[in-house]
């Protein structure tokens, strides 16, 4: 049981740390992305074809 007194201060810190990165991303605007993968993988500029 005095393990405890350890992993849940270390738990606590890893979670707080991994909320803080998120954060950071939703401020930094790493998720903004209007266009896409969604519509990038309709057009035809995007050709993963080998060349002759």
């Amino acid at each position: 049981m005095a393990i405890l007194t350890y992993l849940i201060p270390v738990s606590l810190f890893l979670g707080g740390m991994g909320l803080a990165a998120f954060f950071w991303a939703m401020k930094t605007k790493q998720f903004d992305d209007p266009e896409g993968d969604a519509n990038r993988i309709l057009t035809k500029e995007w050709d993963d074809r080998p060349k002759p």
